[in-house]
């Protein structure tokens, strides 16, 4: 089944990841300065460490 919104998505994500020749590094950093840019707040949390019990699981 095909759902036309993911669809949509997929060859939005895809175009923009195009324009940096899918390098990573270069999408963040855009995806990063789009959010600084728009002013809207945003929430950065801690990394939290994964236990070997939690990997098992």
């Amino acid at each position: 089944m095909k759902d036309p919104i993911v669809e949509e998505v997929r060859r939005a994500r895809d175009a923009h990841a195009k324009q940096f020749n899918y390098d990573l590094d270069a999408i963040r950093e855009d995806l990063r300065n789009r959010e600084k840019a728009s002013g809207q707040p945003t929430v950065s949390l801690p990394s939290k460490r994964i236990t070997k019990k939690e990997k098992a699981i």
